[in-house]
């Protein structure tokens, strides 16, 4: 796939180089350039000059910046991925990491209301991005949750999900991202409270199947 990265941090440097590594073609863009482009040599990416050239030519357009810029970037973004899948990995977290800013709807919601004619499909917000380069425990694929309306989205999305090593789990409607992002909120919150090395990860076990 060709894959644009908005953001450079922690989590969209982390995707970058699993994605590349996946054989994915990835562009990457920061609001810093140099951020950008050091983070593009360093995982096999390129960089662009904006958000915009990044997602212009891309087939699936990934948020992966704090979630306060998020109505800034989808601002940006509007025109340019209309008809595009926009792959929500963010969290609206407060300034404290210790809970949501969003009340009522998810972050996922809101974005889709800030870009209505894109695909949008919540997914990569439950993984600490350390987990990126080490997608199973034990041997197992770590769950990867996504949730989105559109059908046709939700099926890339999937298989964006096992290319990178993943346990695509389908979580159902848009409406299902404020459960992620709860979930998400749950596991940083451990972390950060317990002193833990942020390596912890959601694995759904035991059988899903009625006649096991």
């Amino acid at each position: 796939m060709r894959i644009a990265i908005i953001g450079a941090g922690n989590v969209g440097g982390a995707l970058s180089a699993a994605a590349v590594k996946a054989g994915h073609q990835v562009t990457v863009t920061a609001k810093n350039a140099d951020h950008a482009a050091k983070v593009a040599a360093d995982t096999g990416a390129t960089a662009a000059e904006s958000n915009e050239k990044a997602a212009e030519s891309a087939d699936v357009v990934v948020l992966a910046i704090p979630g306060d810029v998020v109505p800034e970037v989808a601002a940006q973004l509007k025109d340019t991925v209309a008809g595009k899948v926009v792959v929500d990995a963010t969290n609206p977290l407060n300034a404290t990491f210790s809970d949501l800013v969003i009340e009522g709807v998810s972050g996922g919601s809101d974005l889709q209301r800030r870009i209505p004619q894109a695909r949008v499909v919540k997914a990569f917000n439950t993984i600490l991005a350390a987990r990126h380069a080490t997608p199973q425990e034990n041997g197992v694929p770590l769950d990867a949750y996504f949730a989105g309306d559109d059908a046709q989205a939700k099926a890339t999305v999937e298989e964006l999900v096992r290319s990178l090593g993943y346990r695509p789990v389908d979580a159902g409607g848009l409406r299902l991202a404020r459960a992620l992002e709860e979930m998400a909120l749950l596991n940083i919150v451990l972390n950060a409270g317990n002193g833990w090395v942020w390596q912890s990860a959601w694995q759904l076990v035991g059988p899903t199947d009625a006649a096991q």
